[in-house]
């Protein structure tokens, strides 16, 4: 099994931790943007169903 040979620093695992956060942030973030897009319509670039497709599907 793989061992670190050395103790990792408190900066260098906080600035992973930092890292990891940023990107969690703003992928809500572009979720939420997304989710907002789509209620108001007004989105492009992303294709859902909706009652009117289900309803002609049946």
């Amino acid at each position: 099994m793989a061992v670190p040979k050395k103790k990792t620093s408190k900066t260098k695992r906080d600035q992973r931790r930092a890292h990891w956060n940023r990107k969690a942030e703003k992928a809500a973030e572009k979720a939420l943007s997304l989710g907002k897009s789509i209620l108001t319509g007004r989105s492009k670039g992303f294709v859902y169903p909706t009652s009117e497709a289900d309803a002609d599907d049946e």
